[in-house]
């Protein structure tokens, strides 16, 4: 067998001291160029693994950052956690993943325990718990950055869309283009994503002096199957809607294939998430696009920058949204005289769709401020 190389094994071919071999597996910025390139091949050479058990037992955290979502099979969240996945190894970290699973948000808790007691050297979270309590006693200093949604009871870092102004401009579409009855399609209201997009929905019809109909808000869905029967009971009342919004992907892929399906292609959607094959369908989808790639980079950008200094102030990070207007948001209800929008409201939602894909973000300095103005 062969023995395993050893760092005075690297020290004493690239003739420095066991300790500068250390300061070059570490990623110390203060070697000098020089010195690094020849331990670097000294390591090839050799063939040099470090103990990465060791120096997590010696520096108390391991090279490793746990990443929480609810589910890996939502492809929302399977791309941002290919986005944080390729922004850790450009770091030089390894990625954990821990799925919660939607109708299970207690095991949250657990979950991030179990990635706490293995000292990781930080997490990602998308919060599911209806408290966050637990994060905030004595001594807790992980650093923690939620995604999609702000935790409860905790300030912390975060990195999030404005949920109720990208709903209340969804709505505003389709009220834009004629529709007077716009139903909204969405998951349990425990989750806070689903109470903003509501609130926003529903700000957008008292904007219009139009009242809120409760028949024509359906809640709940928290899957594909759930979001399908809640439309069709949408589409079967006695004054069925002639728009829905529809405020998560997957009340989006329960409800479109249902609508062609059942060659109801003449009701108008608004999807809240970019979905595969949207732009493909007669008419394309329209939707509120935002890029879960960017999310899960600035989320790992965020953790490493509070790795590198744990004692800046809690930030949340607001990720842009942009409505994509691809022809099923434009559909006009039957028999509707075409009534032109307000030119200054046409121009924001052009501006809207111009710069949505840009992947730019800006920062408040409290998680709790995007809260407050609501």
């Amino acid at each position: 067998m062969r023995e395993r190389v050893t760092l005075r094994d690297v020290a004493r071919i690239a003739a420095v001291s066991a300790k500068t071999v250390s300061r070059v597996v570490n990623g110390d910025a203060h070697v000098t160029p020089g010195t690094r390139a020849r331990v670097q091949q000294a390591i090839a050479e050799l063939g040099f693994q470090p103990n990465l058990v060791a120096r997590s037992l010696r520096v108390g955290r391991a090279d490793v950052v746990g990443l929480v979502v609810e589910s890996l099979a939502d492809p929302f969240f399977a791309r941002l956690t290919s986005a944080v996945e390729q922004a850790a190894y450009e770091r030089g970290l390894a990625v954990m993943v821990s799925s919660v699973g939607n109708q299970e948000p207690e095991r949250e808790s657990v979950i991030v325990e179990s990635l706490l007691v293995r000292q990781v050297a930080g997490l990602i979270v998308a919060p599911m718990a209806q408290s966050h309590a637990y994060l905030a006693g004595p001594g807790r200093r992980t650093p923690i950055v939620f995604v999609d949604r702000l935790p409860e009871g905790l300030v912390s870092d975060a990195v999030l869309v404005d949920d109720l102004a990208a709903a209340e401009t969804a709505t505003r579409h389709l009220l834009d283009h004629g529709h007077r009855r716009v139903a909204f399609l969405g998951s349990e209201l425990r989750n806070p994503t689903t109470r903003l997009r509501l609130a926003g929905y529903r700000r957008a019809l008292a904007a219009q002096g139009l009242a809120d109909d409760e028949s024509l808000v359906a809640v709940g869905a928290g899957t594909v199957a759930e979001a399908r029967a809640a439309a069709e009971q949408l589409l079967a009342a006695p004054q069925p809607p002639t728009a829905i919004f529809s405020s998560n992907m997957r009340c989006s892929l329960g409800l479109v294939p249902l609508l062609h399906g059942h060659g109801r292609t003449d009701v108008a959607v608004v999807s809240f998430d970019d979905f595969a094959m949207a732009d493909s369908l007669v008419p394309a989808v329209t939707v509120l696009d935002h890029d879960p790639e960017v999310i899960g980079r600035v989320a790992a950008e965020r953790l490493f920058r509070r790795l590198d200094d744990p004692d800046a102030p809690a930030e949340t990070v607001m990720v842009p949204v942009g409505l994509v207007a691809r022809g099923s948001g434009e559909l006009r209800p039957h028999g509707h005289e075409v009534v032109a929008a307000h030119d200054g409201l046409k121009d924001e939602l052009q501006d809207m769709v111009r710069h949505g894909g840009e992947g730019r973000a800006s920062t408040m300095t409290s998680p709790h401020a995007q809260e407050g103005a609501r």
